[in-house]
């Protein structure tokens, strides 16, 4: 049993030690630029180790995505839990996906590589499993529950774009706070105009 426990640990810590070291390099050299052997020698690990836990480079750039989303999805929902309103709900989850988008590389991991590497349909499968749906519960909140299924998804996805684009152009430098402020203001005017027809 004491075996079995050790060598799961050894298999998580090999894990953990690619994907650290695969984050990094995505992120200073880019997808592109990156080798399995450079991902190898600096994990300290060996190539079959590699191929163990991800069947190719881009499995385990979408390891990273996927871990990287899970987080910031951890982060939103801590964040809006003891909102009481549906709107401050949506504004609390909205700084906190901009204050973990600040984390660095992230953009470029996500919004960048990301759908250059896997594909549009593949992040926004990894996002509808976590902070996608983060925002279409807190959207499903705000609109009510006469909102249909349709008038929800694409209200997620246009608010989505928004949070991304603003996510872009705060990495570029542009005023967070403006941002912020910006769009908290949208997101009370689609709750307030819940009622009107979206299509």
């Amino acid at each position: 049993m004491q075996e079995r426990r050790s060598n799961s640990n050894r298999s998580q810590e090999t894990c953990s030690a690619l994907l650290g070291v695969a984050r990094r390099l995505f992120i200073e050299k880019g997808y592109a630029a990156t080798g399995t052997p450079e991902v190898v020698e600096q994990a300290g690990v060996t190539r079959g180790a590699l191929y163990h836990h991800f069947k190719d480079k881009q499995a385990l750039f979408q390891a990273v995505a996927e871990a990287e989303a899970a987080q910031i999805a951890r982060e939103i929902e801590a964040n809006s839990a003891h909102a009481i309103t549906s709107v401050e709900a949506l504004v609390h989850g909205a700084n906190a996906y901009f204050e973990a988008m600040r984390k660095p590389g992230r953009v470029r991991l996500l919004l960048l590589e990301g759908p250059a590497v896997l594909g549009p349909e593949e992040m926004r499968r990894i996002d509808m499993e976590t902070g996608g749906r983060e925002l279409r519960h807190g959207i499903k909140d705000a609109l009510g529950e006469n909102a249909s299924t349709i008038k929800i998804d694409i209200c997620a996805d246009l608010v989505s774009a928004m949070f991304d684009r603003a996510a872009l152009a705060c990495d570029a430098g542009a005023d967070i706070k403006a941002y912020e402020n910006a769009i908290a203001s949208l997101l009370t005017i689609l709750v307030q105009r819940k009622s009107e027809p979206l299509l």
